[in-house]
């Protein structure tokens, strides 16, 4: 089956036309037709089908409708929420059509004009007429139809450059002439025609139609032609033949389950929803503080308010583009902050971030549980989808690159709005409105101006400051730099400051050409700096992280750097974004101004990698230092220690507490440090940070970021050919895929680690391996493992090791007195963690042999200690110990209470084994409180997630449990 959306709408099985008649029924399937495999909700629908005043019967009449187009069309599916159309997106000519232009240009990029001329012909063949041709919807033709005539037209007009290219003028020229008529003023189209005329020996044809358009512009527009039909014309009087030069011409980008060059692309299933903690959803309020000195942009400001949609109205969405430095972030955040949305306002800065790695913020932002975000991009593009839905939000997305990177973070709630901020206007952006942000103009400029150097000084020199002004050309990144070293200099006089500005005639020239323009402006920054604060600039473009913290800056200069930070951010090329986490300053800068300092490093003192090889030694020992106040004595390392006991007194919990804070604050950076390290050939240095930070992500369940990470690091050890480190990385992902229930990936990473492990992390690997084994429901293999282990860290003296072998193999025989020497050997270590995680285990042995009060002893220790340290997760496992030593007292209240608390917890982290066990036990507590229904519920989430996990002892128990609630209700579950 085929379905045509460019033109007339067109349904064909074979030789038959199976097109609907009815035009809300050619509506409707318009609609699936433009996104198939893509959910669509109702409300959407009714909007795209009947527009802004649907009748009130519109919910059951779509039914109606939908039930009478699957007599026709086979794939309609009912799906939570709406509906969707399950098919090739290869059978609908749009997508077709895509597909086949982005071929073209890859064939043209590749240096295979005239094939990449015929793709483009074979595309521009599939159109019958106007796309969505008589389709009675409004939404649907603004959304749609717009930007597909306009790619149409595009890639008509490419077309005709690789024809013109190829000299075959005298054969376009006419098509030209009927594309200039229908489109007068599209300018590339007429310089393309003087071309062509140019080509087929009309030279004189081709100046009067220079004429012709000239005229046309300046009457309806009031502007002269630009500079590529001015080109055009001069390459006309110059008696050039043909064109020379192919212009770049701008990548298509695929709409999210587009096809692409290589075929169909095949939409994966809606995921399972999350776990969500219970409770009133996230309302995020992300959107950074305004800029105090914001300065015009009423027009701008005026268009985005009238723009805001109303509430159960289709989302909007605008761009902000303009050249480099024009202040487009500026003005999505002030407009953003007064505007308000009851859902919250979202921010995410996109730069080079990948769809994905952006989605997994937004979707911790409205309130998905951390380890609950899907791996698969587009599963989180679906999940994004459904948690907005519903919701009314403003979303800000800061420096976007292109349109692909922009497609899956828009929101699809009624009434949202969001607000995209690119160097490019993204014309491939499907039912986007775009406004260029120009630079200032004079009055504006000026009025800046004031505000960054004071109104006495520019009202004292009024000639001086519309000189700078004008020098600047308007740029607003320009004009904070040049008001800046005013500032920072009051003996300067504004005169002073034009004449140093006047000098500089062609970086001044190139003020005003886009990026170009942003590179004189900052050089003029640059050159106002003493040599340290240069040098520290210049460094910083060594690395790619958003924002640092002092000491980062202090080791790419190797010397403290507190002063130079301030002077950078007094002349505006560093931001001070407030104090972290850790409670200590932080800076940031334009991703222009990184940009440009790594090209000055590149310039003064070559690549980034000596600079971070000097830098790793710093960064590597800090957050080794941080990994070793989280777990004492390296596990995993092969390095141990054993502290005294006045040294382990020493060790305070508050001390603990600073590393994870120092880690979450730093995360941020560390993260892009890993891959800056791999970029510069710093493999050493990239595999060792990325093993150090494992246990901070462990902690936090920071899943993406331990995933990113330990791939570099594995692919970096592999590159060096370090054995030891590729054994470290494949265990450090084994640990990730066993916290995800993904056992048998965990089982074969361990595998493939043990043959490259060093003498000393044979034994931890195995030891790993048995906790796999132990998840897998093999008890009798996972013991074989420890008890090696335990043989192998005894006769190598390593303690930890020791401690971690004790503590598994008490636990799967059930031993006391093996746990109570390993928690003697966690404390010889000065590890609190260790130690509250045995005493909890032994407060769950003594509930087994019916001993609650020692039970209740050893589980308020453990629990205490965890609740010291801040670490949320093990304290929610405490909880579930303290729940049921609580219902061995016979208090189910307490019990109750306690598993409720450590539910909420475990589902906001999205730990799924935790969010079993918690249930389980809630589901205890609530039969003990004859609460049947409640503890069948609690009692199934149990038995589904367990049976997730391939947890096989915790799927036995829960079944147990749940024929207990079967029978008690006297229902089969």
């Amino acid at each position: 089956m085929r379905f045509g959306v460019l033109g007339p709408l067109q349904v064909l099985a074979g030789d038959r036309d199976l097109t609907p008649g009815p035009p809300k029924h050619r509506a409707l399937l318009a609609a699936l037709l433009l996104r198939p495999g893509r959910l669509l909700t109702v409300d959407r629908l009714i909007v795209e089908v009947w527009g802004d005043e649907p009748p009130a019967s519109a919910e059951p009449v779509l039914r109606v409708y939908v039930s009478a187009l699957r007599k026709v069309v086979d794939g309609i599916r009912t799906v939570p929420g709406g509906y969707l159309l399950d098919v090739d997106p290869d059978q609908v000519d749009a997508y077709r059509f895509e597909r086949l232009v982005t071929a073209a240009r890859r064939a043209r990029d590749a240096g295979s004009v005239a094939g990449a001329a015929d793709g483009l012909r074979a595309a521009l063949g599939l159109w019958r007429g106007p796309a969505l041709a008589g389709i009675d919807s409004a939404e649907l033709r603004r959304a749609h139809a717009v930007p597909l005539e306009e790619l149409r037209l595009t890639a008509l007009e490419e077309r005709v450059e690789l024809d013109l290219a190829l000299g075959r003028g005298a054969e376009v020229a006419g098509e030209l002439r009927a594309h200039v008529t229908a489109h007068p003023l599209r300018e590339r189209a007429w310089g393309q025609l003087l071309l062509a005329l140019n080509q087929a020996g009309r030279r004189s044809e081709a100046l009067t139609a220079y004429q012709e358009a000239r005229r046309l512009l300046v009457d309806e527009l009031g502007l002269e032609p630009g500079a590529e039909l001015r080109e055009a014309h001069a390459r006309v009087l110059a008696g050039e033949a043909r064109s020379p030069n192919m212009p770049n011409m701008p990548n298509v980008r695929n709409t999210p389950n587009a096809p692409n060059a290589a075929g169909s692309a095949h939409s994966p299933r809606i995921p399972s929803s999350p776990h969500m903690p219970d409770g009133a959803r996230a309302v995020p309020n992300e959107t950074p503080p305004d800029v105090a000195d914001f300065t015009g942009r009423e027009r701008v400001l005026d268009w985005i308010r009238r723009s805001v949609p109303a509430a159960g109205t289709a989302p909007v969405h605008l761009v902000l583009h303009g050249p480099a430095g024009a202040g487009k972030s500026a003005v999505a955040v002030h407009a953003a902050t007064a505007l308000d949305f009851p859902d919250g306002r979202l921010h995410a800065s996109l730069a080079a971030r990948t769809p994905g790695a952006v989605l997994e913020d937004l979707l911790r932002s409205l309130g998905c549980p951390q380890g609950a975000v899907p791996a698969d991009l587009a599963e989180r593009v679906r999940l994004y989808r459904s948690m907005v839905s519903g919701r009314r939000l403003l979303v800000v997305l800061d420096d976007a690159a292109d349109e692909a990177q922009v497609r899956p973070l828009l929101p699809t709630g009624s009434g949202c709005l969001t607000l995209v901020t690119s160097r490019s206007p993204l014309s491939g952006l499907e039912a986007a409105r775009a406004w260029e942000l120009d630079v200032f103009d004079p009055g504006e400029s000026v009025a800046m101006l004031a505000r960054v150097v004071g109104e006495r000084r520019v009202r004292a020199e009024p000639e001086a400051a519309a000189r700078i002004a004008e020098l600047c050309g308007g740029l607003p990144l320009a004009l904070r730099i040049a008001g800046s070293r005013l500032a920072r200099r009051p003996s300067w006089t504004l005169e002073y400051l034009a004449g140093r500005l006047d000098d500089e005639h062609g970086r001044l020239d190139e003020l005003s050409a886009g990026d170009l323009a942003v590179r004189g402006s900052l050089a003029l920054g640059y050159r106002a700096l003493s040599d340290r604060e240069r040098l520290l600039l210049r460094r910083l473009g060594a690395l790619s992280a958003p924002d640092f913290a002092p000491w980062a800056a202090a080791a790419v200069l190797g010397e403290p750097a507190d002063g130079p930070l301030e002077a950078l951010a007094e002349a505006g090329l560093l931001q001070a974004r407030g104090l972290d986490a850790a409670g200590r300053e932080r800076y940031g800068r334009h991703d222009l101004t990184r940009l440009y300092a790594a090209e000055r490093l590149a310039a003064e003192e070559g690549p980034p990698a000596q600079v971070l090889a000097a830098a790793a030694r710093e960064i590597l020992d800090r957050t080794r230092r941080a990994r070793t106040m989280l777990l004492p004595a390296e596990p995993g390392s092969g390095q141990t220690l054993v502290r005294t006991a006045e040294q382990a007194a020493a060790l305070e919990t508050t001390q603990l507490r600073e590393s994870a804070r120092w880690l979450a604050a730093e995360r941020g950076f560390l993260v892009a440090t890993v891959g800056d390290f791999e970029r510069a050939g710093l493999d050493e240095a990239a595999w060792r940070l990325a093993f150090y930070l494992t246990p901070f992500f462990e902690l936090g369940a920071h899943r993406e970021d331990w995933r990113t990470t330990a791939e570099i690091g594995l692919r970096a050890s592999r590159r060096m050919g370090h054995r030891h480190g590729e054994a470290l990385l494949l265990r450090s992902l084994a640990d990730l895929h066993r916290m995800e229930g993904r056992l048998s990936e965990a089982a074969d990473a361990l595998q493939r680690a043990l043959p490259l492990a060093e003498a000393g992390e044979v034994a931890r690997t195995r030891h790993r391996l048995g906790l796999v084994h132990l998840a897998q429901g093999r008890p009798a293999e996972a013991e074989a493992c420890f008890v090696a282990c335990l043989a192998a860290f005894s006769a190598a003296a390593d303690q930890r090791g020791r401690a971690d072998a004790l503590r598994a193999l008490g636990g799967v025989r059930r031993a006391e007195d093996l746990l109570v020497r390993s928690l003697e050997v966690y404390r010889e270590l000065g590890d609190p963690r260790g130690e509250a995680a045995v005493s909890l285990d032994l407060a769950g042995l003594c509930l087994d042999r019916r001993r609650p009060s020692e039970a209740r002893t050893w589980a308020e220790r453990g629990l205490g200690l965890v609740r010291r340290l801040g670490d949320r997760l093990p304290e929610a496992g405490g909880l579930v110990v303290l729940a049921r030593v609580a219902m061995a007292e016979g208090r189910p209240d307490a019990a109750r209470a306690a598993a409720e608390k450590a539910l909420g917890t475990f589902g906001e982290y999205g730990d799924r084994r935790g969010v079993a066990r918690a249930s389980l036990t809630l589901a205890g507590a609530l039969l003990d409180l004859d609460e049947i229904d409640g503890a069948v519920d609690a009692v199934t989430r149990a038995v589904g997630e367990f049976a997730a996990l391939g947890d096989r002892p915790g799927l036995t128990g829960a079944q147990e449990l749940a024929n207990e609630a079967s029978r008690r209700r006297g229902l089969r579950i």
